[in-house]
């Protein structure tokens, strides 16, 4: 589903965000990415949806080679990729049903196909009842869970979540992640960027571990998180367990 072969991105000469990553990623594949801030992870994701350019080395997903990608074909890739941020970007004068149904209309769905959708996915993450609410009227995690019925609506091909729990109290942490756990029980192909180690212990497929703008070692959470084999995943692990 998701190919990354010698990925490099270069912001400018003392600047390497990445250097040669190479990663795939299975369809219905739960793949976690940990490590300090600057590593790189971050941008990765900002490749993936095309917000930046790679500087070498190649991306497809989907089958959609990047490297052949015209500025219209843009719309179209990320119907295919949903994100979901950490600072949740729903519209404060707009309703929660009217948030979700937003993001269908830009990219054209028919109002009774947008009827039929949003209801879905608002009751997927455990919104149902809570259409008529405002941004403002909702906890943290119950706007984080709005951001990713949002993605969800685009019946994506692949989601990416940067972060998605570090701008929420410790408390409200849990029902995103248990909406995550579900989403990776039905098969939906992820990408998590986290700090939250034990929930990419207990749930993910993979872990990678990235330091300075490289994956250090890679492997199912037991491998990584029990017998890790590289001194800097080793060191990252003591400092944050």
């Amino acid at each position: 589903m998701i190919l990354l072969d010698r990925v490099t991105k270069v912001y400018n000469r003392n600047s390497t965000a990445l250097d040669r990553v190479s990663l795939h990623v299975e369809p219905k594949e739960f793949v976690i990415i940990i490590g300090k801030s600057g590593a790189g992870k971050s941008t990765l994701l900002k490749l993936l949806t095309r917000e930046e350019r790679q500087t070498s080395g190649k991306i497809v997903i989907g089958g959609i080679d990047y490297d052949k990608l015209k500025d219209k074909d843009i719309p179209l890739l990320r119907r295919k990729i949903g994100v979901v941020f950490q600072d949740f970007k729903l519209l404060p004068n707009k309703n929660v049903f009217e948030n979700v149904a937003f993001a269908l209309e830009i990219v054209g769905f028919g109002s009774k196909e947008i009827d039929h959708t949003v209801p879905r996915v608002l009751d997927i993450v455990g919104l149902k009842g809570k259409e008529k609410r405002m941004p403002q009227e909702l906890s943290g995690g119950e706007r984080q869970r709005v951001a990713i019925a949002r993605a969800l609506a685009m019946q994506p091909k692949v989601l990416l979540f940067d972060e998605v729990t570090s701008a929420l109290d410790p408390q409200l942490v849990g029902e995103v992640l248990d909406t995550m756990r579900l989403l990776a029980k039905e098969g939906m192909t992820m990408i998590l960027v986290t700090h939250e180690m034990s929930f990419a212990r207990e749930v993910s497929d993979r872990v990678a571990f990235f330091k300075s703008g490289k994956i250090h070692e890679i492997g199912s959470p037991q491998q990584i998180f029990e017998n890790p084999q590289t001194p800097e995943t080793k060191a990252f692990l003591n400092s944050v367990l």
